[in-house]
């Protein structure tokens, strides 16, 4: 199990180790030598880790699912003890607890912080936390692939035709992945470029974009957002990490592999639409409907940035979206909409079944080929009811940590929905830094929880309940 784990884990401190030299280099060429020698420390003890290739050999032909469950859980714990450095050896003063809560924020790409104004930091430290969500976004994805057995079939369909992964298929499509995933970082920060936002920023929010992550490279939204078109174009560009990695690659081959593979993309954008257009039609006029547009798709990708005209009156319908989350194989977070529909149908049919037993009701989504199995919307249902325990434990904790009950359950539901505190949701005057110890704990703990939920949890459920 150990073994497996160093082998998995020491990949992604690779990628750490050459964030590190990019963040030194980045600090000589534009003569930023504050916090230079914290990079320094950091590659160091991140590239001890890989003498383990001289000693663990690679073996995934014996590894069992728990195995993979354990080394996702270990590498969400460990890989930010590493992310945590730069801010911990940094000349700011920060404790190795508020270096990890930081870091653990950016790697499950909630965006929670502790510092009250981001002009005081240097850029490399900013670039840093950009750079955390990016790595936790593509850990994510990784994970989904590792762990694809515990998915139903109707899921495993939209990435591929196996019905399990060996070793190669798991290696050809997380390289997919990498290479997606660079790519579209590439593309965002190209968009953000034409459109005239500055090329520090661009690279900042690409890579926030691209992971759903909620830091930003500056204190409010409006400085970068400062025109019309600007607004328009990154509340388009939010929906990157709405819908699947691979939906534009799947749209141009559909025909080749059969609509199944783009139909979850399908309902979302439906879904995507029937909300924009009720908003337009019930929202009141005299806001600027770019305003709630950005707000709209900040809140269906998890992202939970927004403007501070947002209208307050909105939240909790914004806090609703959060929930219900984007596509599966996305870095957004969420119960999943695709989901919620299945689980939704297939409980109107059992109602009318109970009510008219002579009738036969399949339970099959439009665009598939499969009929849905019930051990699969038991598993739906046991991460509503997962969540929901979830979100009763953390508010009572927070709420005797001095936030108004309102506060701690909009908070809770943030933070396991790996979502932002803004203007949109009436928390943006939660400061983290001021929380105490047991507190940030458990934050952490449940911004794990929140993000590896879905991937381990209804598994190890699945063990005790669906054991046939």
């Amino acid at each position: 199990m150990i073994n497996f784990s160093i082998y998995y884990l020491r990949f992604f401190n690779i990628l750490i180790c050459i964030l590190c030299f990019l963040n030194i280099l980045y600090s000589y060429y534009f003569d930023l030598y504050l916090n230079v020698d914290s990079y320094f420390y950091t590659l160091i003890i991140s590239f001890l880790p890989l003498f383990s290739f001289f000693f663990v050999k690679k073996n995934l032909l014996k590894v069992s699912i728990f195995t993979k469950i354990f080394s996702v859980i270990l590498g969400y714990i460990l890989l930010p003890i590493f992310l945590a450095l730069p801010y911990y050896l940094s000349i700011y003063n920060i404790t190795f607890l508020n270096a990890y809560f930081e870091s653990v924020s950016g790697f499950t790409s909630t965006g929670f912080t502790i510092f009250d104004n981001i002009k005081h930091l240097d850029e490399s430290l900013i670039l840093w936390r950009s750079s955390s969500q990016w790595l936790g976004g593509l850990y994510f994805l990784f994970s989904i692939i590792l762990l694809i057995d515990i998915f139903d079939d109707n899921l495993k369909k939209t990435l591929t035709n196996f019905l399990a992964f060996n070793s190669a298929e798991i290696f050809k499509q997380s390289l997919k992945i990498f290479i997606f995933y660079s790519f579209l970082t590439i593309i965002i920060f190209i968009i953000l470029n034409i459109f005239d936002f500055r090329s520090y920023i661009s690279l900042n929010l690409s890579m926030s974009l691209i992971s759903s992550g909620g830091f930003l490279p500056v204190n409010n939204l409006e400085i970068i957002l400062n025109s019309q078109t600007k607004i328009i174009i990154f509340s388009l560009l939010m929906l990157v990490s709405f819908l699947s990695l691979f939906f534009l690659y799947n749209l141009l081959i559909y025909k080749k592999k059969g609509i199944k593979f783009i139909q979850e993309d399908i309902y979302l954008i439906a879904y995507l639409m029937v909300i924009i257009f009720c908003f337009f039609l019930f929202v009141n006029k005299d806001i600027n409907f770019s305003i709630i547009l950005l707000s709209i798709t900040s809140s269906v990708s998890n992202i939970g940035v927004s403007l501070r005209s947002s209208p307050d009156y909105l939240s909790f319908l914004f806090l609703i979206l959060i929930i219900i989350g984007g596509s599966f194989f996305s870095t957004s977070s969420g119960l999943r909409f695709l989901k919620l529909v299945s689980l939704f149908k297939f409980s109107i049919n059992e109602i009318i079944s109970n009510a008219k037993p002579k009738n036969v009701y399949i339970n099959k989504l439009l665009f598939s080929e499969k009929i849905m199995e019930k051990s699969d919307f038991y598993k739906y249902f046991l991460s509503i009811l997962i969540f929901i325990v979830s979100l009763i434990i953390l508010s009572s904790f927070i709420s005797v940590s001095g936030l108004s009950f309102e506060n701690s359950f909009k908070l809770s539901i943030l933070t396991l929905m790996n979502t932002v505190n803004s203007h949109m949701t009436e928390l943006s005057g939660i400061y983290f830094d001021q929380m105490s110890g047991l507190t940030k704990y458990l934050i952490i703990i449940f911004m794990i929880i929140g993000r590896v939920e879905l991937l381990s949890f209804l598994i190890l459920f699945k063990k005790f309940f669906f054991k046939n």
